[in-house]
């Protein structure tokens, strides 16, 4: 369907060398795109270059520190540079901190914070100008159903993705006339290596989530694939500063 077509669109996503980031990369290479994947482990990486790569695109990648501004505007430098355009940016790399938020220490919440939010404002900002030589742009950001709903051990997670949510709309608002569209996905709960510790250290965790999911599994990182090209495509050229969550009907279930 043409309007779901990236061929010849470039595609940078943070954290995109597992989980959730490359289940999206996947779905956007099958789309066409050319990929970038961005992280701190260059090891790890070379598999998801494998599978992305089999799908017949073109796959590199640039190492990525969230936590140094330096390092996020150097990564989507280069990604610009390596294909000499940049239509897609998908702020999706991300960390967490499940304490009580009176254990919490300012450091630990400073680190979730700027992994979270600052970093992937640094990636929008170093981004623009690539996306407005382009003609224009899309950027995803990924938020979490504690953008809508609180937890006890995830204050600054919390703070973080509500923000990344309002962050989007503010970047939406401001750069419609640029022709760059920014969105949020919300994710459920998705069998993941930071859910899977979560459950580990969250006692009765899967069984409440099961309960409250109306698919009742967790999620998958293919899951993410439909929703990322959605947004990446030309089919959401008048979607901007939404919040879509995707997340099995968790968010509708009481």
């Amino acid at each position: 369907m043409p309007n779901f077509d990236l061929s010849g669109r470039i595609a940078f996503v943070t954290g995109g060398n597992g989980g959730i980031g490359l289940g999206m990369a996947k779905g956007l290479a099958e789309a066409g795109a050319d990929l970038v994947i961005a992280g701190r482990d260059a090891n790890k990486a070379q598999n998801a270059l494998a599978e992305l790569r089999a799908l017949g695109g073109r796959a590199e990648f640039v190492a990525f520190d969230a936590l140094d501004e330096n390092s996020c505007r150097q990564a989507v430098d280069r990604a610009a540079s390596q294909f000499g355009r940049l239509d897609i940016l998908v702020n999706n790399a991300g960390t967490t901190a499940r304490k009580a938020p009176q254990d919490l220490t300012s450091a630990e919440w400073h680190q979730v914070m700027n992994v979270n939010l600052t970093g992937a404002f640094v990636c929008a900002q170093a981004a623009y100008p690539h996306m407005l030589r382009a003609g224009g742009g899309k950027i995803i950001n990924i938020g979490s159903m504690m953008s809508i709903f609180a937890s006890s051990y995830a204050a600054p997670y919390a703070a973080s993705k509500g923000g990344i949510v309002q962050m989007a709309r503010a970047l939406a608002v401001a750069w419609a006339k640029d022709n760059i569209q920014v969105n949020c996905i919300l994710p459920g709960w998705v069998d993941t290596a930071l859910t899977r510790s979560a459950r580990e250290q969250v006692a009765g965790l899967n069984e409440r989530v099961l309960a409250r999911t109306p698919i009742q599994r967790w999620g998958s990182p293919a899951d993410f694939a439909g929703i990322a090209v959605f947004l990446a495509s030309p089919a959401s050229d008048w979607v901007t500063g939404t919040a879509i969550p995707v997340d099995g009907g968790y968010s509708v279930m009481i």
